[in-house]
């Protein structure tokens, strides 16, 4: 273990969804210049990774320059920390139960019973001990999925109990986020599922030192006085968490209530955040929010629309482009199973994302070519760059059974699969973590509208996909319009396409909202919001 490593817990209670991750990073955000901090998340599912579920289960699956599929929560650690995530970072008990049994099967346990404790707890440990000095970290930031009081995240809770008791208590803390709810029809804070919620992990063994209440109102007095009785807190160790426009305002939030001060105090360290750039691009966004200079109406034309978290990332790129052009961005997710060309009237722009499988692929195909014949801008990001190939060689160079290989059927052979399996993925049969993944170059064709916004020939994109653009076409589309602008370094698969007759009108294998910064904002986001414009 690394000497003077600092450790801060952060668990959630009552009900899931409240944001623990973003509070995670909002709290690192106000570490991150002092310390070296390394964001780890703990999650207890048995999938190895996030990578094989369905994003409407489980909110997007995050991709890393590494290749590893991780838990969205990562994309706001990067976002708020400024860095670059490694996979080992997100522990699952997937992760954990798969070492655990490799383990046993070579006799590393010398013939001993294996148990959850102290083997599951010893690994877990064992791994976060890895991370931290593997990285040098300076301090943690583990969040603990789930709520206090699942089954499945008992042993992560039990672990850092556990590792309190190793390193001493001036060197970990415990944050726990709750709800406080005010019931509709009653109009009052009700603090009781807060103290029930404390008193799950006090019985686990866990004292937290900083309670932050989510909640649509500030805390009122009364009720700060009740959850520091009942929870065993000082008054000014309960933080607010209330509703914002924007989640850049969390972390100026708890710093003006000096969250840093009650953390640094508690760890004996000295921290002194700097918040000036993102208080000055909130500033933005609040203005905007609540009296736009100018507004644009983007449609997001995807499969899983039952939940907002699936396409978490691309509208973060959209917030960070609004911040850094001085508007307001309002996107709406239209679901591509029910879309037809009124569905789309009114847009500044459509941005079609990724997905897999054939489920919402013709609303899809509808959406572009609606955007390609009415010259609307277009972003196509994975399964959205092979629509657009779709699209163009349907309606444009007349191959009507123009198709893609996801879509093949054993009875029926596919006789133009202008998408096909990428070469390396025949005969793969495992379905996790078996993709091009991960972060790899693209080489930009010049005087092409890509090379005019990365401003270079040379980028590193984050990718994940099994099938691609079959060259056999490339020709063909060249002829009638659409120009190959990106390619993979080796220049045999294409990356990025755009139609240059139009507005702008631009399509990507890879997906550029993962590598998005509210300081920097991914370049495709923002020249189709200034072709909006």
């Amino acid at each position: 273990m690394k000497k003077n490593l600092k450790i801060l817990v952060i668990t959630g209670g009552v009900i899931s969804g409240i944001g623990k991750g973003v509070t995670s990073a909002s709290i690192a955000r106000l570490f991150r210049y002092d310390f070296k901090v390394t964001p780890i998340k703990c999650d207890g599912y048995l999938n190895t990774d996030p990578g094989t579920i369905n994003p409407v289960e489980h909110g997007e699956v995050f991709v890393l320059d590494d290749g590893g599929e991780v838990d969205m929560d990562f994309g706001h650690y990067e976002r708020f920390l400024n860095l670059n995530a490694k996979s080992s970072w997100n522990i699952t008990m997937g992760k954990i139960y798969k070492k655990i049994l490799e383990n046993e099967r070579e006799g590393k346990y010398l013939g001993r019973t294996v148990q959850l404790i102290p083997h599951v707890t010893d690994e877990i440990k064992s791994t976060i001990f890895q991370i931290a000095n593997s990285e040098n970290s300076e301090m943690l930031i583990i969040e603990i999925g789930g709520t206090v009081g699942d089954m499945e995240n008992i042993l992560f809770i039990e672990t850092v109990r556990q590792i309190r008791h190793e390193i001493g208590s001036g060197n970990i803390s415990f944050i726990h986020l709750t709800y406080v709810p005010s019931p509709t029809g009653i109009n009052e804070q009700k603090s009781k599922p807060t103290q029930q919620s404390v008193k799950t992990l006090n019985k686990a063994g866990i004292f937290p030192d900083l309670i932050i209440a989510r909640s649509s109102q500030v805390l009122t007095d009364q009720i700060r006085k009740k959850v520091a009785m009942f929870c065993n807190v000082e008054s000014t160790s309960i933080i607010d968490n209330v509703d914002v426009s924007t989640i850049y305002e969390i972390p100026i939030s708890f710093y003006k209530q000096g969250v840093h001060k009650i953390l640094s105090s508690k760890l004996n360290i000295k921290v002194d955040p700097k918040i000036e750039e993102l208080s000055k691009l909130v500033g933005v966004i609040k203005s905007n929010f609540f009296a736009p200079k100018k507004i644009i109406n983007i449609a997001i034309c995807g499969k899983y629309a039952e939940l907002d978290d699936s396409y978490a990332s691309i509208r973060e790129s959209l917030v960070h482009v609004a911040a850094n052009l001085d508007l307001l961005i309002k996107s709406t997710l239209i679901d591509s199973n029910d879309l037809n060309e009124s569905c789309l009237k009114g847009f500044d722009g459509i941005i079609v994302p990724g997905g897999f499988g054939g489920k919402g692929y013709e609303g899809k195909i509808i959406a572009i070519k609606y955007a390609r014949e009415n010259n609307i801008p277009f972003l196509g990001i994975c399964l959205g760059l092979q629509l657009a190939v779709i699209e163009f060689a349907r309606n444009v160079c007349g191959i009507l059974d123009a198709d893609t290989e996801e879509n093949l059927e054993k009875d029926k052979p596919l006789k133009n699969p202008v998408i096909h399996l990428l070469p390396e993925q025949k005969g793969v049969k495992d379905k996790g973590a078996t993709m091009r993944l991960g972060g790899y170059p693209v080489i930009l064709k010049k005087n092409t509208i890509a090379f005019k916004l990365y401003g270079q020939d040379r980028i590193i994109e984050r990718f994940r996909h099994r099938y691609e653009v079959n060259n056999d076409y490339i020709d063909l589309f060249e002829k009638n319009g659409l120009v190959v602008s990106g390619f993979s370094s080796d220049f045999k698969m294409a990356k990025l396409i755009e139609i240059p007759k139009n507005k702008f009108f631009l399509a990507c294998q890879f997906h550029p909202e993962l590598i998005t910064r509210i300081e920097n904002p991914a370049k495709l986001f923002l020249g189709l919001i200034k072709a909006c414009i």
